[in-house]
């Protein structure tokens, strides 16, 4: 994925491929239901994720690549969507669109968003998350850098993050390197 030649529609099929594998691991511990399923032998009590307690919130745009792996692993999940942009002077984080399931305090939110660099936006996502009051939150990202980890947990210690990778550091425009340029721009093929 981190080639520069590499097409978009390369980047989107590994991201999802990835996704689905990161779907796994942040799901191990969730809660499951136990529903009667008929084997070839007899029918019998059988453990699934609780799909419909589960929120899969994509912070737009990007985050969307990590939508689908995800919802292959736990098709009945709900998803919501937070908009947020980074200032490009001050990278700061500037919300434009949020948007929940309903009933959010009997649900376990995993937020989606590739790139967890300086921090900001991934902090500012889930603040705005806790105010709908979630059974859990758990953040998922496909790379980070150490200062993004380090400030996100400062803001956000109760809450655990899935990375694929951790990269050296970020540069002066706060972008994660050696990492793999915009998540967002490679999966759409825009500038």
């Amino acid at each position: 994925m981190r080639q520069k030649d590499r097409s978009t529609n390369s980047f989107r099929r590994l991201l999802g491929e990835i996704s689905m594998l990161m779907a796994y691991e942040v799901t191990r511990d969730m809660p499951t239901q136990l529903i009667e399923i008929e084997t070839p032998l007899e029918k019998m009590m059988s453990p699934v994720i609780e799909g419909r307690k589960t929120v899969f919130v994509v912070v737009m745009r990007a985050g969307s690549g990590l939508l689908d792996g995800m919802l292959e692993v736990v098709p009945g999940a709900r998803v919501g969507h937070i908009g947020l942009y980074r200032d490009p002077k001050t990278l700061v984080a500037v919300e434009y669109y949020f948007k929940m399931p309903g009933d959010m305090h009997e649900r376990d939110a995993i937020v989606l968003d590739p790139m967890l660099a300086t921090g900001n936006s991934a902090a500012a996502a889930v603040e705005r998350l806790k105010e709908t009051k979630p059974r859990s939150i758990r953040f998922v990202s496909l790379l980070a850098a150490p200062e993004g980890l380090s400030r996100f947990h400062a803001h956000h210690p109760d809450v655990p993050v899935y990375t694929a990778a951790i990269d050296r550091q970020l540069n002066d425009h706060g972008y994660i390197v050696p990492g793999l340029g915009d998540a967002g721009d490679r999966m759409f093929g825009t500038k």
